[in-house]
């Protein structure tokens, strides 16, 4: 290998992108080109980095497919780091076919494990999981051993489960030590505080309390009939009768839980289920309707009895009720709620769910992304919205050793 390229090449593997810079600054070679666009990613110009390894890709040629491969693998993180999951991420698999192919074990686990990160972005947790339980993480360099346990916490939390998250998050953090890179120890840190936060509001009998992710666990495996406004369902135990596509019956669901024991009067669900300051005939008509698909929906986790001034919940075979939600109310909050079930969305969804136009969800969703609530990835009607509280992409390149050598 050319002296300066490997040492660049070592420079970069040490996460020291500015010694690896001088080595290759003003050459325009192949394997300058790649490493100056992976040393441009760790300092965060993307933009300039993405351009960097195209150039690569291109000078290479076909003759030289794993080093072709070893740069499109650059992009794809970089792809994955802008939620661009668009034309880039396409040729990942034939990448990851080809490191295989050519017997570069390190950079084919490596494309792996970006490949469950992608999953797990846009929210199909178990093709994530498939990915991960294939992949020999052995394999995988230190620095990307991190991000692959980073991935598994960012699974195990959105599947609530809380054990699996720590012994994950563990295994990440002993990684980021070993390599010492900052930026790694912060990713680490940064899942720690996320794990630790309170992941929901419990809301029962007219009181309310913020939950851990394990509270939140140990009440989803109680008797408790649970209103969750998190995931937009009535759940008791493994029971699951999702309420995301009947905005107007989760809002009844959740008026007569939040009253439970006690009954909720018809004037009162009228204003949660239709906003109606002033009920007429029509929304009384509307409201009978409603309660009558609500009972026949619930019905293997609950009854409604009517009683004289409206409706009470009545739940099967438990003596508690309690409403899961969001840690926080505000403006929005629903549409956080819908998006914390991990998934990706559309907007178009999103508005059907909420039983509001497309331009209001879309104004929300723009408002909650630059607070950094939401983050979305695709163009067009391909874009997809999804909460971003959940660890699991770390937002520096560590491509793995050997680098490209031409």
């Amino acid at each position: 290998m050319d002296p300066l390229i490997a040492t660049a090449a070592r420079a970069l593997a040490a996460g020291d992108p500015l010694a690896a810079m001088k080595r290759v600054a003003l050459r325009e070679d192949p394997p300058a080109l790649a490493l100056r666009g992976i040393a441009m990613a760790q300092i965060g110009d993307f933009p300039h980095a993405r351009d960097l390894l195209r150039r690569a890709v291109r000078a290479f040629g076909p003759k030289e497919p794993m080093a072709r491969a070893r740069c499109i693998l650059a992009e794809t993180e970089i792809a994955l780091v802008l939620r661009d999951l668009g034309g880039t991420l396409q040729t990942l698999d034939t990448a990851r076919k080809a490191l295989e192919t050519h017997g570069d074990r390190v950079n084919a686990a490596h494309a792996a494990y970006l490949e469950a990160r992608r999953f797990l972005l846009i929210g199909r947790l178990d093709e994530a999981e498939q990915m991960l339980s294939m992949l020999d993480s052995d394999a995988l360099p230190i620095a990307s051993r991190c991000g692959y346990w980073l991935v598994a916490t960012g699974i195990a939390m959105r599947r609530i489960r809380t054990a699996d998250a720590r012994s994950a998050l563990d295994h990440a953090r002993n990684a980021a030590q070993e390599t010492g890179i900052p930026s790694l120890l912060a990713e680490t840190e940064r899942a720690a505080s996320a794990l630790a936060a309170p992941a929901a509001r419990q809301i029962s009998e007219g009181r309310e309390r913020l939950l851990g992710l394990a509270e939140v666990e140990a009440l989803i495996a109680s008797d408790t009939l649970i209103v969750d406004a998190c995931r937009n369902a009535l759940r008791r135990r493994n029971t699951v009768i999702p309420l995301a596509g009947r905005p107007v019956l989760f809002a009844l669901a959740r008026a007569l839980a939040e009253a439970w024991p006690r009954d909720v009067s018809r004037q009162t669900l009228l204003a949660h289920a239709f906003r109606a300051r002033e009920a007429d005939e029509s929304h009384r008509a509307r409201l009978r309707v409603e309660m009558g698909r609500l009972r026949k929906l619930i019905e293997p986790l609950a009854g409604l009895n009517a009683t004289d001034r409206g409706f009470r919940l009545e739940p099967h075979d438990t003596t508690a009720v309690a409403v899961l939600a969001p840690p926080v109310d505000g403006d929005h909050a629903e549409l956080l709620a819908l998006l914390a079930d991990g998934a990706a969305w559309s907007s178009s969804a999103l508005a059907l769910a909420l039983d509001v136009s497309s331009r209001t969800v879309q104004r929300a969703l723009e408002a909650l992304a630059e607070e950094g609530k939401v983050e979305w990835f695709g163009r067009g009607r391909a874009r997809r919205w999804i909460a971003s509280n959940v660890p699991g992409f770390p937002t520096s390149l560590l491509l793995p050793a050997p680098l490209p050598t031409g």
